[in-house]
């Protein structure tokens, strides 16, 4: 599943701190992600204005981004940006969640669901387990949420 994460056509959604990583990072180590120097770059920033990696569009609004999700072109993927994701999911703007469960625990940290996330349904679409025993999964949006039943 994260392979396939990696060689689909995307564009990508960040953070600018998140963006700051990347940047420093990918431009040399594209063997190992190809596509990732090719795909569009939308980062929300209220500091930076531009970037010498190639595909950067720097946004400055959740209003861009509403613009951005209703525009034609590939996926849109958020990878890490944690306050960016508590942005999209307070504003109804999320369509699909690729989570990766870990098996350890680290304490204090960050939350990827806050308190202003809006109530949202998902349906699972896949899930593995890997060999060391971190579940990736992959959620669609899926309507309102029903509350008062757990299958099992």
């Amino acid at each position: 599943m994260v392979q396939k994460e990696l060689k689909q056509p995307a564009d990508y959604l960040l953070g600018r701190k998140t963006f700051d990583i990347w940047e420093g990072y990918w431009p040399e180590h594209a063997d190992f992600w190809p596509g990732i120097n090719d795909g569009t770059k939308y980062v929300l920033s209220k500091t930076r204005k531009k970037s010498d990696w190639k595909n950067s569009v720097f946004l400055k609004s959740l209003a861009d981004i509403k613009k951005l999700k209703k525009s034609k072109g590939p996926d849109i993927q958020v990878w890490g940006s944690s306050k960016l994701i508590q942005l999209l999911l307070k504003n109804d703007l999320v369509d699909e969640l690729r989570l990766k469960i870990h098996p350890l625990t680290l304490g204090k940290g960050k939350k990827l669901f806050d308190n202003e996330a809006i109530p949202a349904a998902f349906t699972l679409t896949e899930s593995i387990v890997t060999t060391a025993g971190v579940i990736i999964t992959s959620y669609k949006r899926a309507g309102k949420v029903k509350t008062g039943n757990v299958d099992a």
